[in-house]
């Protein structure tokens, strides 16, 4: 390292610790974050940048990437206007299965819970992701011994999800102890935060006393950065011939709680119709079954792309006739795809292939952005595609549709404001902004 570059990192870290008595500041706490391509640490990075930019001082407490399959590591600490990350370096094994993940993140709430120990009497307001699904157990019980508030944002609704996975029994002792410690974590919350109203009824009915505390804040996409796009005006499109075909595109985590088969029911009803092509962009659980079945099957229809950096997903995603998102039949208020709100930017009719009754369901049939198919209804989900293809104007009406629920609920501009309205309930009122907030 230069002694230039060594003097301009002093001056940073000097510059952030002389501010820190002086202004309020938020510290999140999550495993994921960028070059990860997991969403939600993508998402956490827009917002903190956008509440930095406000003149909240944020630091981000995070992990070592384990999903950036072109990076391994990052710096340990940066500094930004306003905006500190701090990586620490754990072990990553075996990502992408449930064992390798769950010693990963205990192993992540260890050494944070050493770090958070040392920012207790600095009067941060903390805010504590389920990345790891058990890091809010470390938030309450911090709470406990130094008194920090805390509040939550939950992505997924454990331990439920692991009984709807099947890796333990809805009664284990395991999961009876899980619960009931929640219960503690959310009653003692400032704030918990959700995705979708599914996931905050639930939560109720666990933990009636979070009710008056519980707020339902959807994840987003910005519709300056991913917009509409003709086709013959893509580079993606082009790269990967995909100039003549119906494209039905399924872009991100390939994840245990996702219904893929009905999709591939749908391609195997499709496989003697050439005009058709079923891309999956991304990774996930059950990447190797959906790669099977295809195999298993003969889907020549079928191709699989790995994720795409950031700068590319404006491409990937406009690159798609037809959006699947998807949820398992006992998924429902357990978990929220994020990747519908990049689908809504881009301007793609969706196609929600989830249980009854649930909220993607309401989207698509209460905003005319899309169709809802039940769990298995391949045979509807492949005469719709077959519809969409015939009539041009149906697709582009629904794209619009898609479009505008986005910029009417879920703009980067709507989230962040409810998040600065949110925190700023609980900032120290004598410490002030590094600047006036717009």
């Amino acid at each position: 390292m230069s002694i230039r570059r060594l003097l301009h990192k002093f001056q940073s870290r000097l510059r952030w610790r002389t501010s820190r008595s002086s202004f309020s500041r938020v510290t999140v706490v999550s495993q994921f974050f960028p070059p990860d391509y997991a969403a939600t640490g993508q998402l956490l990075d827009d917002l903190t940048s956008r509440l930095a930019a406000r003149g909240l001082q944020m630091q981000v407490l995070t992990g070592q990437p384990a999903y950036a399959y072109s990076q391994d590591s990052a710096p340990a600490i940066s500094f930004e206007p306003n905006r500190c990350i701090r990586r620490t370096s754990v072990t990553r094994l075996w990502p992408q299965q449930i064992r390798g993940r769950a010693v990963n993140g205990v192993l992540f709430c260890l050494r944070i819970s050493l770090r958070l120990l040392r920012y207790a009497r600095r009067g941060d307001l903390l805010l504590y992701t389920s990345e790891p699904p058990y890091l809010p157990l470390v938030g309450w019980l911090l709470y406990k011994l130094t008194r920090t508030p805390y509040l939550v944002l939950v992505y997924d609704l454990y331990p439920d999800v692991l009984a709807e996975l099947g890796v333990l029994p809805s009664d284990h002792w395991l999961m009876r102890l899980w619960r009931r410690l929640n219960r503690c974590v959310y009653a003692d919350a400032q704030e918990v935060i959700v995705l979708s109203e599914p996931m905050a009824e639930r939560l109720r009915r666990h933990c009636p006393a979070v009710a008056d505390r519980l707020h339902v804040i959807p994840s987003w996409a910005d519709p300056a950065e991913i917009q509409p796009l003709a086709k013959s005006s893509n580079w993606f499109v082009s790269r990967h011939g995909l100039e003549h075909s119906f494209t039905v595109l399924y872009s991100g985590n390939q994840g245990r709680c996702h219904d893929l088969v009905t999709l591939l029911g749908a391609a195997l009803l499709l496989k003697d119709e050439p005009s058709f092509q079923f891309l999956f962009i991304g990774k996930g659980p059950q990447h190797q079954r959906v790669r099977q079945l295809v195999y298993d099957w003969g889907l020549s229809n079928c191709r699989f792309l790995p994720y795409q950096d950031l700068e590319v997903l404006p491409y990937s995603l406009t690159s798609a006739d037809l959006a699947v998102v998807s949820l398992g039949i006992d998924a429902e208020g357990l978990v929220a795809p994020s990747k519908l709100y990049g689908h809504l930017a881009a301007g793609t009719p969706i196609a929600a292939i989830t249980p009854p009754g649930s909220d993607l369901q309401r989207l698509v049939q209460n905003h005319g952005c899309g169709r809802w198919f039940a769990n298995g209804d391949s045979a509807q989900l492949a005469d719709w595609i077959r519809e969409l293809q015939a009539q041009p104007q149906l697709a582009a009406a629904c794209g619009a549709a898609a479009r505008e629920l986005l910029l009417s609920s879920a703009s980067p501009q709507i989230i962040t404001e409810r998040y600065w309205s949110l925190l700023q309930r609980h900032l120290h009122a004598e410490k002030k902004l590094n600047h006036l907030a717009p």
